[in-house]
């Protein structure tokens, strides 16, 4: 028995006497919702009785949490015209809060008969694709997570992790816990995270993904979570028997330390791929109000993305549910912010990006999400997909102008010091235009994507070779340097210039204007072994190697982590531009030669070695420091610094050197020797 439902309410909702179900397709013919029992086996369909809006819905009394289902959509056959409805396809719910069951890749769960792919009238495959799909399950309405953090931007260093890398291996761990969310529930995680310093911590995808086929077919799997299945369901790989109890329990966990959570979302493709992909949710319910195809084509995707499909972001369909996915995980489950890979694709129209489009608007205005930390990730490879700076106001956005200048200047590379110079000033170049403030760059030297810190300074070259595809995949503009050697070496001499690049590169980092990230695990030299793509390497490659952590570099991050708490200067909110001076008439910022004289045009063309001041005016509250002075020789030679006198009280203090032993400094004149960096304050 089903009656007419409430179509307000998208996904299945359990209320007295039953759950109410509704699904959006404009272009259906008829809906029929499969029930299931907990062995898998289908117990009944109904058919949705009532349709409004695109909406179909209807009510089944009796039903409660705990119910699995899934839906079989019927309308046109025409897969060249953009029409892909299979009825013979189970299809996941895509407001589905929670998915049970595997995924198991089959012909059966593609909609084309396999002997018709590239011909003129495709067939369509009439094999129940059921026995290998996940079931969508009716779950209980949760509680908000009201007691949250709320951490200043200007006080935010974000942590980027992933839930399985980051504990397969952890020795405080026990089996149960390692991988899942209830490994970063332990108390002894927890701690660490805490005493490090970090206030937030970001993880990679945890919605609901699926290994891409030809991983399997290699005997990978995917280690990064970036090809999303379902917007609301949290991964079952990362649970237990209670996936939404332990996410839930997870960031309750990390609050009670004061440490926020972020997610990375992938609301720009799903994992249904291009043309002939599988039928799995959205391509079987609608496909051409979800993706994005040609206009004149319509069985064509457009392909923005890389990965077969793009989010159709025009729609106001697509638009309400990334929306809704958002408020969810913000509002039930506690989450404090959100990273959104390849951002672009949710602001594009077909002529281009719009930092004004409908989706962004949304987002940014929703009066649950306004409370939330926005970053973009700020470029996707359709045509104008670069869009560095251009985001709206309140968010912030991943600065690879930053990773790069960073690295060149400590690689040695010939005039990067005006770059440098930028980046550690917060990017005003890029955001200030747009009444940013510096928060809105997070800079970062390494992230999931690319070399980690210690292979940074250790490899000139990748080595990809476990991912199968003959070491041609992964950045191939790393501005990475070996030092001498190429991976492991017993050399001292190198492996002592390689500690001290990593904390070059880390205290650049948390010494800079704008949103620090650090990648977990560079703390403590974590290797990848060169691999700058691993994210088909779900194994020792990826998951932190705690066993052999570098325990001196993880005291140093957490003195560095320290030393910007503790220094306003190195945090500012707003930017910096030497207008206002002290009493001894010193800017507010200055860049001095070694010499101390202030750099000035031509001098920026040639000079490596610089020293950055700040300097407190009283428009500062910056208590106890007056100044600081950020001292770096990036080049093979010693060098001899001088620093102005700030104040007729107080004096120069090292605060932090990246060498093994405080370099030469008295009064007013600092010997660094080559590749170092010195951070003093004045009090």
């Amino acid at each position: 028995m089903i009656e007419l439902g409430d179509p307000t309410r998208l996904g299945a909702t359990a209320r007295a006497g039953g759950v109410n179900f509704a699904l959006f397709s404009e272009t259906a013919s008829d809906v029929e919702l499969c029930l299931f029992d907990s062995s898998g086996g289908e117990t009944q369909r109904l058919r949705l009785p009532g349709q409004h809006n695109g909406v179909w819905h209807g009510f089944v009394p009796g039903l409660q949490a705990g119910q699995r289902y899934g839906y079989r959509v019927h309308g046109e056959w025409q897969p060249q015209g953009g029409a892909w409805f299979n009825p013979h396809k189970l299809l996941i719910d895509p407001y589905a809060r929670l998915l049970t069951g595997d995924f198991t890749w089959h012909s059966a769960l593609f909609a084309l008969a396999p002997d018709s792919v590239g011909k003129d009238t495709p067939a369509m495959d009439t094999r129940d694709s059921a026995p290998y799909l996940p079931r969508s399950v009716v779950t209980e309405a949760s509680t908000p997570i009201a007691k949250r953090p709320l951490r200043r931007w200007r006080d935010t260093v974000i942590y980027e992790t992933n839930v399985r890398g980051y504990t397969m291996r952890h020795p405080a761990l026990n089996d149960a816990e390692r991988g899942k969310f209830a490994g970063l529930s332990n108390g002894a995680i927890v701690d660490a995270l805490r005493s490090l310093g970090i206030t937030a911590i970001e993880l990679l995808p945890v919605h609901a993904f699926v290994d891409e086929q030809f991983l399997g077919d290699k005997g990978l799997a995917n280690a990064w979570g970036y090809n999303t299945l379902n917007f609301f369901a949290p991964m079952n790989r990362y649970a237990g028997d209670a996936p939404l109890d332990e996410f839930r329990h997870m960031v309750q966990a990390l609050h009670d330390a004061n440490i926020e959570v972020i997610l990375d979302v992938v609301y720009n493709h799903t994992a249904e791929g291009g043309y002939g992909g599988p039928n799995l949710s959205f391509r079987g319910i609608d496909n051409m109000s979800y993706y994005r195809v040609m206009p004149e084509q319509r069985g064509a995707y457009i392909n923005d993305t890389g990965t077969g499909n793009t989010i159709n972001a025009d729609h106001p369909a697509v638009q309400q549910l990334v929306v809704d996915s958002l408020k969810y995980w913000a509002r039930d489950m506690g989450v404090d912010g959100f990273r959104f890979d390849l951002a672009p694709i949710l602001g594009r129209k077909f002529t281009g990006f719009n930092t004004d489009h409908p989706l962004l608007h949304k987002i940014t205005t929703d009066g649950v999400l306004r409370h939330c930390k926005l970053i973009a990730e700020p470029w996707d490879i359709g045509p104008g997909g670069y869009q560095l700076g251009q985001f709206p106001p309140t968010w912030s956005e991943w600065n690879d102008r930053y990773r790069d200048a960073l690295r060149q200047y400590w690689r040695g590379d010939d005039r990067q010091a005006p770059a440098l110079a930028r980046r550690l000033h917060g990017s005003a170049d890029i955001f200030e235009a747009g009444q940013r403030e510096p928060r809105a760059s997070v800079n970062f030297i390494t992230s999931h994507d690319g070399f980690t810190l210690r292979d940074l300074v250790s490899y000139s070259k990748p080595h990809n070779l476990a991912n199968g595809e003959d070491n041609r995949d992964g950045h191939q503009h790393n501005y990475s340097d070996n030092h001498g050697a190429e991976g492991p070496t017993t050399d001292r001499d190198i492996n002592a210039i390689r500690a001290r690049q990593q904390r070059n590169l880390l205290a650049a980092l948390l010494f800079s204007q704008g949103t620090p990230m650090l990648l977990a695990g560079d703390e403590i030299g974590h290797t990848q072994h060169g691999n700058n793509n691993a994210y088909a390497q779900d194994n020792d490659t990826t998951w932190i190697d705690w066993e052999h952590a570098d325990l001196d570099l993880r005291e140093d991050v957490q003195r560095l982590l320290e030393l910007r708490a503790q220094t306003p200067l190195l945090r500012q909110s707003r930017y910096r531009h030497g207008q206002t001076t002290n009493a001894k008439g010193l800017r507010s910022i200055e860049w001095l030669a070694p010499s101390g004289s202030e750099l000035h045009g031509l001098d920026w063309h040639h000079v490596r070695a610089m020293t950055l001041l700040l300097v407190a005016t009283d428009e500062d509250d910056t208590a106890p420091h007056a100044a600081i002075a950020l001292v770096m020789n990036p080049t093979e030679h010693t060098k001899t610094f001088t620093l102005p006198v700030v104040a007729d009280s107080g004096q120069w203090h090292i605060a932090y050197h990246s060498t093994s032993s405080a370099p030469e400094f008295a009064k007013t004149e600092l010997t660094l020797p080559d590749k170092a960096l010195t951070l003093l304050r004045w009090h």
